[in-house]
């Protein structure tokens, strides 16, 4: 049983039920994307790099219609809402930690958590195309490159705790190695079972909620 956790939660195909990086590419980008993204997922290149140069594709100018259609397409998951309910009755800190960008993880989740509870990059729209900058970068012990460093985060938030992640893919993995239990779906929960992580399978938060209830004392 944990005494003490903290939750550590993905954003993109976790809280949404969507990856919102892919949707604006599918709807946005040139066909060069494609081969970027299969890269991340492979682990061939960097997180940093891959999301980083994917961006670089999409022009400025575009700022208003993609914030737009990002922000109409992005569909919370199932129970979201009574799960932050929950972990504030419960008082168990919860902390998203996204590899998404600030201008639409941050309205998606308005009201729901507080934005110094929210960790995830930034987009710039001041030059000819998007420029990504990295406020969360890798600490002293992380070489990955991985733009939004989940494991740094999880080491500065909860250096004493246990650690709850939950999270679907490969960007989630490094933080999940660090937890004490790992709550997962799609690619993650594959990779918890390959590298035997404690782990339990989710679809919907109420899922996590039952999850995190059978542990926290």
């Amino acid at each position: 049983m944990m005494q003490n956790p903290v939750l550590i939660c993905d954003f993109d195909g976790t809280v949404t039920e969507n990856d919102n990086i892919i949707a604006i590419m599918k709807k946005f980008a040139p066909p060069e994307w494609v081969l970027l993204k299969d890269g991340v997922l492979s682990q061939g290149i960097s997180i940093k790099e891959g999301v980083g140069r994917m961006f670089s594709l999409l022009p400025s100018s575009q700022k208003e219609e993609i914030t737009q259609f990002i922000l109409q397409d992005a569909k919370i998951r199932e129970g979201f809402a009574d799960f932050v309910t929950y972990t504030k009755e419960a008082g168990i800190p919860l902390y998203i930690v996204s590899g998404g960008m600030d201008f639409f993880v941050k309205p998606i989740l308005n009201g729901l958590v507080p934005d110094d509870h929210i960790y995830c990059n930034e987009a710039d729209f001041s030059n000819s195309h998007i420029h990504i900058s990295w406020p969360h970068t890798c600490d002293g012990q992380c070489t990955n490159e991985c733009g939004c460093c989940k494991p740094s985060i999880v080491r500065r938030v909860a250096p004493e705790q246990d650690i709850i992640v939950v999270g679907d893919s490969v960007t989630d993995l490094e933080a999940a190695k660090l937890a004490d239990l790992v709550i997962a779906r799609d690619l993650l929960l594959e990779k918890s079972e390959v590298l035997g992580l404690n782990y339990k399978p989710f679809q919907t938060f109420y899922d996590v909620i039952e999850h995190v209830k059978e542990v926290v004392k």
